[in-house]
């Protein structure tokens, strides 16, 4: 079939041609949104999933939402190597930017870059082209210690948004990469701005284990967060995520094609969409068969093994690959941590600091005491098909 037309869309983040199985996450984060601009309560969200359950698309959505709403939107993805203070100073200089243009809040907006510029020099924030031409506010966001210092800028930036009348909605993908200590000033900030009811919300997305770091880090944070889980779409949702694109390109797809899509993704976003997009092209003609996507395969698992999947191993050390090797000796996961230990004839203590580092890495994570699993779906498949001689 015109492969011009294949609607469907493989990639980190991509916008699906329907988000399919999510309503109910995007209906409360919808719901929240309004109330906040109302001045009525709502719980900030951290969205929590494996690798390729659609997290980053959802937030994508989400902030969609937002701006219609009208809000002032920061995104940001946390990368392993910047501290969180480079990351957040420019984006809320952007959004304070935009609150300037908005005469009644211009006020509370001054106040707002004091705040951001005493909180640069603390830091010592490399400003750049956005450097703040006002005088900080001494004593506001400048003692060094994030905690208290993210506390004082986001009320400042709250305040500047209820002057506008609107309200800041803070984005964030990849939490589990902030350190112990952003993560802690990030939840006592949500929880001060909350307390103050100012229209600020936060929208987050990580790795299963964010839950238990959030805790960690301030054992309130469970009550402080929603945490709806995005994991593996049910048959159903995967139906409508494969045929509706189909069908509004004015084609179709058998059952018996779908059941196999189903059977081949075990119904994880991205590799719906992968699947989906190669079973298009293997087409001929409507309707796209078993055949067709049994022609697929080979094409769908080359992507997946050549970006998908071995960008995440190459990040590995030997040591690392030895580690995640021998959890793909053992039947399917959540795996015991002592059973991968005997595997590697080792001892489960001395193994410590490399699942540790692994973890780090965002590669495994541990979903309960003495249990280890992979963040990324079907890996350890992925292994075996990359290095068969192991098994």
């Amino acid at each position: 079939m015109d492969q011009v037309r294949n609607p469907f869309a493989p990639g980190a983040g991509s916008q699906p041609p329907e988000l399919s199985g999510r309503d109910d996450i995007v209906h409360d984060s919808d719901i929240a949104l309004q109330r906040i601009l109302q001045g009525r309560h709502s719980k900030s969200q951290i969205m929590l999933g494996l690798r390729g359950t659609g997290k980053t698309v959802l937030l994508n959505k989400i902030e969609y939402l937002a701006d219609n709403h009208g809000y002032a939107t920061s995104f940001i993805e946390a990368p392993e190597d910047n501290s969180f203070a480079e990351l957040i100073y420019p984006k809320i200089f952007q959004t304070l930017r935009k609150l300037s243009l908005i005469e009644q809040a211009k006020e509370q907006v001054h106040k707002a870059l004091r705040a951001l510029r005493g909180f640069a020099s603390a830091f010592k924030v490399s400003m750049g082209d956005l450097s703040v031409s006002v005088d900080p506010e001494p004593g506001v966001a400048d003692s060094g210690i994030l905690e208290h210092d993210v506390v004082d800028l986001f009320i400042r930036v709250g305040e500047a948004a209820k002057a506008a009348s609107t309200g800041w909605a803070l984005f964030i993908d990849e939490v589990q990469y902030l350190g112990e200590k952003e993560l802690s000033a990030l939840i006592v900030a949500i929880h001060r701005v909350n307390q103050k009811n100012l229209p600020v919300i936060f929208f987050g997305a990580g790795l299963p284990q964010v839950a238990a770091l959030s805790g960690d880090a301030k054992s309130y944070a469970e009550r402080l967060f929603n945490y709806p889980p995005v994991g593996a779409l049910d048959k159903q949702a995967v139906i409508s995520a494969i045929k509706g694109p189909i069908q509004e390109e004015g084609e179709s797809i058998s059952q018996a094609a779908l059941d196999k899509i189903f059977s081949e993704t075990k119904g994880y976003p991205y590799f719906l969409q992968e699947w989906g997009f190669q079973s298009w092209n293997a087409a001929d003609r409507s309707p796209i068969s078993v055949d067709d996507v049994e022609k697929a395969g080979p094409a769908a698992l080359k992507r997946l093994d050549e970006g998908f999947f071995r960008v995440r191993f190459d990040r590995l050390t030997p040591k690392e690959r030895e580690y995640v090797l021998a959890m793909a000796k053992l039947q399917s996961g959540p795996y015991r941590s002592s059973d991968i230990a005997d595997v590697l004839g080792e001892k489960t203590q001395n193994l410590g600091p490399r699942r540790a580092q692994i973890i780090h890495k965002g590669m495994i994570y541990s979903p309960s005491y003495g249990d280890i699993d992979f963040t990324v779906p079907l890996f350890g498949d992925y292994l075996k098909r990359t290095f068969p001689d192991k098994f």
